[in-house]
């Protein structure tokens, strides 16, 4: 010390020990060994344990391989032994033997507690998985632990009961070791198990603690391998069920190594920068902080190397060249990968999070910005009232920018997510078990309607096997399919799963048509939502858009209506309400509900009821609900109809008991109804409008229901053993045919004489999909009709497609095909197309188009065809006009006293555009080529078209707002379907999905009284009890008399499309106004829809009229067709008088039967005409005789 005392005065430093090192000091910590540094004892703890180890486990392999080979030669002994002394096999067993089984057993005691170990460590069970995770949380705890010391010096002296970060880094490694044990009992492999990573970060980190514990010392050291754990961060994420795609799992992976050796090397760095060279004597350190050798080893591995942080240190810069080398690699292909795996990551790929008070509906399939928008139009509509309804759409394509742009829109209410509904785990996303409902939407436009279909049906076998309660709503393509449907268990139709069958109702709607055009223009209106337009000018395009506004709502009724009929609430609420009744929801004693569509008189509003509405907004029909006799009576306005808080008075005394049958209930109501009058004065009968007062009807026959009289219909079936309708009575129905026997020949065509019919022009081939023709003719066929009342349905078209339909088409009656193209002006001259009640366009190639402003091309070119023709204008005596509806107990014969006729035309039609056509579009857009003379912009919508306005064109894009208003109201596609399909049922359904065609059936009480339900017809208001209201009358007015007097139910009108201009035209197209005010004023060339009754007595006469002629036809000759020229002839010299009693008879030429059922009898196309008096039966007598060169045609036969 004299020494170093010297040199200090001397001026010069003393030099230091080789021995000597300068440590940092605590100075309330004493340390030991003079300052000097102890690493070596803490890396000799982890050396010794690893080789120590590794030195066992050699050794014991070493004694284990002698062992076995000692054994291995004492058994060939042994076995050498027994050949020699075979005797001895039975004795006593010998001490080896008694060695082997003592050492068998205890391996079987070492296997089992091996085992358990197993068990433990694994995450096969519970208390498996509890530990692995446990370790991994614990492992990433002593990693911060190190973050924290690592601030500190590399060595320091520390005292273990004052340092709580040691205690804790104590606790952790006395739990890595007891795992470290369970981990070596378990090993099959105990030399490979010494020299796993994880074992190596195990040696290297917990003996060091126990060192520092004794040594009262802490050394940073190699303890920054506790971050190789990090490797397994995926493994435990698989093992919670947290990580179940490839794509996640192999970004966890490569982002966990990646950083984990990012840590790691960043941990030795620092070690050996802060402590120093060991040959330097640790004199070449530099003072780095852990943070800034992660910042040095990134900068590294990037090859960027800034300069700024750099290794001193001769190991530092030794690993750095080894750690470019591996880095650098694992840098230039880790990152890329990450970043692509991340990027290709789904943006839509979360999960629904519920709202609770706010339910949500899931909506999948054919999703695309077309079908979303049209969706979300009707679906948000802001005259649903509060939709409080949140939109999930889920589809396995990322939609577009410009669905995403519609979505951003709407944000508020709909939210998208990428998967499909095949894969249950996208279900569990959306949280379809709590969905309100699921809606699937179908590709309208697709080439293959059947895989289409097969597709949406599979999605539904997804989704009710993943939650068979959830209601489903889909759309489907093909009517067929719909019984596919039906082998799905947990399908069910009464829990509100229902099938919008795109094809059965566009077909229906075109069907409903051809009995009232523009009626599918007023029923796609009402089931949509429309925004109501306000237009100043006196237009038609301003009455129009008045009757859009109106949509279809559903109410319960108010109990001041109950035990009232339904005329006089449907009365009440046009009048007092201002609202359209048209429809109530009936509940049998079964509690089953069924829509009756203005049922008359017979039935009484009970309790509960719930009423079909037309309205302008769900507010509106709030009254109905509202409306309380003792506090409305005096309220003019309707607005101020507001819900009241008196007392409701109870049910009246014509409630009927819930108890009875449907049978017996309608007995009940039509003895009710009688009482009721009887009692009633006639002034009050009329105010109650319960009679219905006709002309050629007597009062008594107010209602007769078939149950109430059980032969009322023999006079119309001339044996009862014929089958004249299905087994469900909803359909006439014949034999069926073989499509030979309907087949007309161009030139047997024009022979033919047709009138009054339906002229299909379908295009199509072999290859083309079905379009489905049955769903056109079943309402053209319905039962309410009576069977002088059906119009003849002739289909123009390739016969080769029509084969392929006719299976579907055998059993209706009155059908005929005349093979050729609707393109032909032959062709469609020899079906009289001029003298035709409609003519529909359809085609089956639309969708084999990939141009969408060609797939429509076929049925425009069809219809600006038929517009170009020109007709003479002398039609002869076979002049035709539409055959008329009658309302019940009306007398068809005398036109003075029949308010309604059919589609009233000219007297004759000279050129094609007069005639009634309604052409079916796929794109909406090609409406503007259909009129020429219209002003409609392209991007006009099709409902503000005039063609679509005035029923002349059909898109079946309309259909799209059926699905949210089922969603709202399932009762809605009840009532459509009731309406359009002319009484299609499930019962029906299920029957078709059996035998794919209709079963005929034995007429009973109970199958007839399917008939009495009401149909769509046209009145007319330039002749009969209507006319004094034709001429600027109300619209009110005619409501209430026709309602009254023939429980007929009005709810538009069509009119002339110039009717407002007071002046002649020549334009005679008309346009749809839906539910007009009460003051509407009324014009003479108005048609009025109705809905009016089914008549039991209408066919009486007829029925008779056709027995008559039928027994004697077979006997005597028949009428014959008359050429062009000979009727073009007699035309000119023909009196008034002729010319009256000719068109009458050709009125009643519509009563012909059509194509033969019993062949046997048949001869090729003859036809009755069945003259009205004998005046006219002498003129049809003269045109036979004159005739005489003309070949037969076809004998009639048997009504079906």
């Amino acid at each position: 010390m004299a020494e170093v005392g010297l040199g200090d005065a001397g001026g010069s430093a003393p030099k230091p020990l080789d021995m000597d090192v300068i440590i940092p000091y605590s100075s309330d910590v004493l340390c030991e060994n003079n300052g000097q540094r102890m690493w070596w004892a803490f890396l000799a703890s982890s050396m010794v344990t690893f080789f120590g180890g590794l030195f066992i486990i050699l050794l014991w392999r070493t004694l284990k391989y002698l062992w076995t080979v000692c054994c291995h030669c004492k058994a060939k002994h042994k076995d050498a032994h027994r050949i020699s002394h075979p005797a001895g096999e039975g004795g006593a067993k010998s001490g080896v033997e008694k060695e082997a089984e003592a050492a068998a057993s205890e391996v079987g005691w070492m296997t089992s507690v091996k085992d358990w170990a197993g068990v433990m460590i694994s995450a096969q069970t519970l208390t498996g998985r509890v530990l692995v995770v446990l370790v991994f949380a614990l492992s990433i705890g002593a990693l911060v632990i190190y973050f924290i010391d690592s601030s500190d010096p590399i060595e320091s002296c520390q005292i273990f009961s004052e340092d709580l970060t040691l205690q804790i880094d104590m606790a952790f490694n006395i739990f890595f070791l007891l795992y470290f044990g369970l981990r070596f009992i378990a090993a099959n492999d105990k030399l490979w198990f010494w020299l796993e990573v994880n074992s190596v970060v195990d040696f290297f980190t917990v003996p060091p603690v126990f060192v520092s514990v004794y040594l009262n010392r802490s050394w940073l050291g190699l303890r920054f391998l506790r971050a190789l754990r990090l490797i397994q961060f995926s493994e435990i994420l698989q093992f919670l069920n947290i990580l179940k795609t490839s794509n996640s799992i192999k970004l966890v992976n490569l982002c966990s190594i990646f950083i984990s050796t990012w840590l790691t090397a960043a941990g030795f760095i620092h070690l050996v920068e802060n402590s120093g060279d060991p040959w330097e004597n640790f004199q070449n350190s530099q003072l780095l902080s852990y943070w800034e050798c992660v910042y040095l080893l990134m900068v590294t591995m990037s090859t960027v190397g800034y300069g700024d942080v750099c290794a001193k240190t001769t190991l530092g810069r030794l690993f750095m060249v080894f750690f470019i080398l591996g880095g650098l690699a694992m840098f230039a292909s880790y990152v890329p990968e990450i970043i692509e795996l991340i990027g290709n990551r789904k943006k839509y790929g979360g999960s629904y999070s519920a709202v609770n008070g706010r339910k949500h509906i899931v909506v999948c399939g054919h999703i695309t910005l077309e079908s979303v928008s049209n969706f979300l139009k009707d679906f948000l509509h802001k005259d649903r009232d509060d939709v409080n309804v949140e939109i999930v759409f889920l589809h396995n394509i990322s939609p577009n920018l410009e669905l995403e742009a519609l979505f951003k829109r709407h944000f508020t209410q709909v939210e998208f997510y990428q998967g499909s509904v095949l894969n249950p785990h996208d279900l569990a996303r959306v949280k379809i078990e709590s969905a309100d409902a699921c809606l699937i939407l179908a590709n309208k436009y697709c080439a293959d309607p059947d895989a289409e279909d097969a597709s949406n049906i599979m999605r539904v076998i997804s989704i009710k096997n993943y939650h068979p309660k959830i209601r489903i709503i889909t759309q489907m393509l093909q009517y067929h399919n719909k019984a596919h449907l039906l082998n799905i268990p947990s399908w069910n139709w009464k829990e509100g799963d229902d099938a919008i069958c795109l094809a059965e109702l566009k077909l229906g709607f075109i069907a409903q048509s051809c009995l009232a055009q523009g009626l599918s223009t007023m029923l796609a209106n009402l089931f949509s939502m429309r925004s109501y337009i306000k237009i100043e000018e006196d237009t038609w395009q301003k009455y129009y858009l008045e009757g859009v506004a109106n949509e279809m709502y559903t109410e319960y009724l108010s109990s001041a209506f109950v035990g009232l009929s339904f005329p006089a609430v449907c009365e009440l609420c046009y009048v007092k309400l201002k609202l359209l009744l048209i429809a109530i929801e009936y509940k049998s004693d079964q509690r089953e509900s069924s829509t009756l569509i203005n049922p008359g008189n017979h039935v009484k509003m009970q309790e509960g009821t719930l009423g079909f509405f037309i309205a302008s907004d769900a507010k509106e029909v709030k009254r109905a609900l509202y409306y309380c006799k003792a506090c409305h009576d005096d309220i003019t306005d309707p607005k101020r109809i507001k819900k009241c808080g008196c007392k409701r008075s109870e049910t009246s005394a014509l409630y009927c008991p819930v108890n009875l049958s449907d049978d017996v209930l309608k007995n009940v109501f039509f003895i009710f109804e009688e009482e009721q009058q009887s009692a009633l004065s006639p002034k009050k009968k009329q105010r109650n409008g319960g009679m219905r007062n006709s002309p050629n009807c007597s009062p008594k026959m107010i209602r007769h229901d078939p149950l109430l009289i059980p032969g009322h219909d023999q006079m119309e079936t001339m044996d009862d053993n014929v089958k004249k309708y299905d087994s469900t009575g909803m359909f006439h129905w014949c034999p069926s045919k073989d499509i030979e026997k309907v087949i007309l020949t161009r030139s047997e065509a024009a022979m033919t004489v047709l009138s009054g019919h339906v002229v299909v022009c379908i295009f199509g081939d072999v290859k083309s999909a079905l379009v489905g023709l049955r769903n056109l003719v079943m309402p053209l066929r319905a039962s309410n009709f009576h069977y002088h009342e059906l119009k003849p349905i002739v289909f123009v078209g390739s016969l080769e497609y029509l084969k392929r339909e006719w299976e579907t088409l055998h059993n209706f009656p009155k059908i005929s095909i005349l093979p050729g193209t609707p393109l032909s002006r032959a062709d469609l001259r020899a079906v009289n197309i001029n003298l035709c009640d409609m003519c529909v366009i359809l085609s089956a190639n639309q969708n084999n188009i990939d141009d969408a402003s060609l797939q429509d091309k076929e049925c425009i070119l069809a219809s600006l065809n038929i517009k170009s023709m020109l007709f003479d204008d002398s039609i002869g005596v076979l002049q035709a006009n539409s055959q008329g509806f009658t309302p019940p107990g009306m007398d068809r014969s005398s036109p003075e006293n029949s308010p309604v006729h059919g589609l009233v035309r000219q007297a004759s039609i000279t050129t094609g555009a007069n005639i009634p056509i309604i052409t079916e579009l796929v794109n909406d857009s090609n409406v503007q080529f259909l009129d020429q003379d219209d002003d409609d912009d392209p991007d006009t919508e099709l409902y503000l078209t005039q063609p679509f306005a005035c029923g002349t064109a059909f898109a079946v894009s309309v259909l799209d707002s059926l699905m949210s208003a089922t969603y709202f109201n399932d009762n809605i596609l009840t009532l459509i379907r009731t309406l359009v399909t002319g009484g299609a049922t499930p019962e029906l359904e299920g029957l078709l999905a059996e035998e794919n065609a209709l079963r005929g059936g034995y007429s009973t009480p109970q199958t007839l009284a399917n008939r009495d339900r009401c149909r769509v017809a046209q009145l007319a208001l330039n002749d009969g009890p209507f006319a004094d209201l034709g001429d600027g009358g109300c619209y009110g007015d005619l409501f209430c008399k026709a309602l009254k007097t023939y429980n007929m139910l009005c709810f538009g009108i069509y009119r002339l499309r110039d009717a407002h201009l007071g002046a002649p035209s020549q334009c005679t197209k008309r346009y749809v106004i839906t539910n007009p005010p009460y003051e509407f004023e009324l014009v003479p060339t108005d048609l009025i829809f109705c809905l009016m009754q089914f008549d039991h007595n209408a066919g009486q006469c007829q029925t008779s009229l056709s027995h008559s002629s039928h027994s004697s036809s077979k006997k005597s000759s028949s009428a014959h067709s008359i050429p062009a020229s000979n009727r073009q002839s007699r035309s000119k010299s023909r009196d008034p008088r002729d010319r009256q009693n000719a068109t009458r008879m050709n009125r009643r030429a519509q009563e012909k039967t059509w194509f033969t059922d019993d062949p046997e009898n048949a001869f090729p196309r003859n036809i009755q005409i069945k003259p009205l008096n004998p005046h006219a039966a002498n003129q049809a007598n003269q045109y036979k005789s004159m005739s005489n060169v003309i070949p037969p045609i076809r004998e009639v036969e048997d009504e079906c």
